[in-house]
């Protein structure tokens, strides 16, 4: 097994870290389940999200005085800047010392073994920030932990007819989310970022950010829950049957 198949860079969404308030006894979990993953000799890129934390910066702005897409970014960015810290002190000294809050900020893991990082600019999520390290760090797949246990054909809290997705390829998926970014954007991975990943061909997989026994599942390379998006010829029925 190479380098880059030993490094997993994960998406990881706000909504898991703090869903109402932080979640310590997750963050345990977590913390135990990563720190025993790096001990087999497996390495990790977590980039944090902001969650329903950023959204409700963002609401509150909007609600109070009148804002910009640019301003709303900014703080979004902020609260994904305090989960990637939450993060990386937890790590203590297994994770690199430096936030990667600025792409090239960290090039190599140097004898540290997680690097966590968060978002860094406006004009998108830090899904795009997740793509743009694996690009960087020549990492062919992307773990986007979050809310959504699967991509669906539509929002399954909305949609009762929505249906689950194991397999879509980037040119289906990105006909059933939304064209472009907005700040605070819920969507499993949002559309700059699944654009540059289909460039550079690049496998996501959107999977249950609290289920870790599946998580275990993916980094195994065994048959797990969730859906893959990737830029092949899967042969999607479900999309088939949409005409999509």
């Amino acid at each position: 097994m190479n380098t880059q198949s030993k490094t997993f860079i994960v998406s990881l969404g706000g909504s898991v870290l703090c869903p109402e308030v932080i979640d310590e006894p997750f963050l345990k979990e977590f913390r135990n389940f990563i720190l025993s993953q790096i001990k087999k000799g497996y390495k990790f890129i977590i980039i944090t999200g902001g969650g329903k934390i950023c959204r409700n910066y963002q609401n509150a702005a909007r609600a109070i005085a009148q804002t910009s897409n640019n301003d709303l970014d900014w703080l979004g960015i902020e609260t994904t800047r305090l989960n990637g810290l939450l993060l990386k002190i937890i790590f203590g000294k297994k994770a690199h010392p430096k936030l990667l809050d600025k792409r090239n900020q960290i090039r190599t893991f140097g004898h540290y073994s997680i690097i966590v990082g968060c978002g860094w600019e406006p004009g998108w999520s830090t899904d795009f920030d997740a793509v743009q390290t694996a690009v960087d760090f020549k990492v062919k797949t992307i773990v986007n932990l979050g809310k959504p246990h699967y991509v669906y054909t539509a929002n399954p809290d909305k949609d009762k007819t929505a249906r689950r997705i194991d397999k879509i390829t980037w040119q289906d998926y990105l006909k059933i989310i939304p064209n472009k970014w907005t700040p605070g954007l819920s969507t499993p991975f949002d559309p700059i970022a699944s654009r540059l990943a289909q460039q550079n061909n690049i496998t996501v997989i959107v999977a249950d950010g609290r289920n870790l026994v599946n998580f275990q599942k993916i980094i195994s390379g065994e048959k797990f829950k969730g859906t893959t998006i990737q830029d092949k010829n899967l042969n999607s029925k479900i999309i088939n049957d949409l005409g999509i």
